[in-house]
């Protein structure tokens, strides 16, 4: 099922003039809905940043399918990027096919693509808003119009957060998000590290900035700030490779992004 349409008209302009996270990111996991000033960021990177777009995808379909095989059913997926499937309400729709799935990017192609996202299981909903992490109480007013908020939600931030530098508050908006969520919620979030490997980090941080794209990339210890107050599920705030829960490990591999899972208590 379908509720509702996405919040701004297919026509949204789309800047070819410059790199957007979303599509190099598309780029980076090999997709087709970018450009050429996407495809010159990627490019300029290093080959692990296309390891790291594989982990992140990765530790979001285990996370996901994990939260749902524990009956959660209540998603807000912030920073959805352009649809690869699996995409997160397939997932979960396996295990609970009731599930509703609000998805919310701010690059105007990914509303292009929101037919993709909004293919829900008929017993389940899903739905699409054109909004920016900036602005999280547009993102939470628009979500509250699906999802209950008298039960839980599990919020995700995959990837996302390290595209707001400090300047831009990036630590208050998710708690602005995170404190409209009830008990039992979780947040879902991964990020890159600026201090797993710093060389790696800088040489990204500079090729994003030719491209116009602002990185605030962090260390462990400012990652965790974004899980304060929240309970950290086993086995807490590790690399992407390393968080698995359930299922048969990945095959040893470092990575340079912080992941995890918390509780809202």
């Amino acid at each position: 099922m379908v509720t509702g349409t996405p919040d701004l008209p297919s026509t949204s302009p789309i800047d070819t003039s410059k790199a957007h996270p979303a599509r190099v990111y598309d780029w980076l996991l090999g997709g087709k809905d970018n450009y050429p000033v996407d495809e010159a960021v990627g490019r300029q990177l290093p080959p692990e940043a296309h390891d790291a777009a594989r982990q992140n995808r990765a530790f979001m379909n285990r996370a996901a399918a994990w939260l749902a095989g524990r009956g959660l059913d209540q998603f807000l997926d912030v920073g959805t990027g352009i649809p690869t499937e699996p995409n997160l309400h397939q997932i979960v729709q396996r295990t609970v096919p009731t599930a509703r799935v609000v998805y919310t990017d701010n690059d105007p192609i990914v509303l292009r693509h929101a037919e993709a996202l909004l293919v829900s299981r008929p017993e389940g909903v899903t739905d699409y808003i054109q909004a920016d992490v900036r602005r999280p109480d547009q993102i939470l007013e628009h979500a509250r119009r699906i999802l209950d908020f008298e039960r839980p939600v599990v919020l995700s931030l995959i990837a996302l957060m390290h595209f707001v530098p400090d300047d831009q508050n990036a630590h208050g908006i998710v708690r602005e998000l995170v404190a409209a969520l009830p008990s039992g919620s979780h947040l879902v979030l991964s990020h890159a590290a600026s201090d797993l490997y710093p060389e790696l980090a800088e040489q990204v941080t500079a090729e994003y900035a030719k491209g116009g794209i602002r990185l605030g990339f962090r260390t462990r210890a400012e990652v965790a700030r974004f899980f304060d107050g929240l309970e950290l599920v086993e086995p807490g705030l590790v690399t992407a490779t390393e968080w698995v829960k359930d299922v048969p490990a990945p095959r040893p591999e470092g990575s340079g992004i912080y992941a995890g899972v918390a509780r809202v208590p």
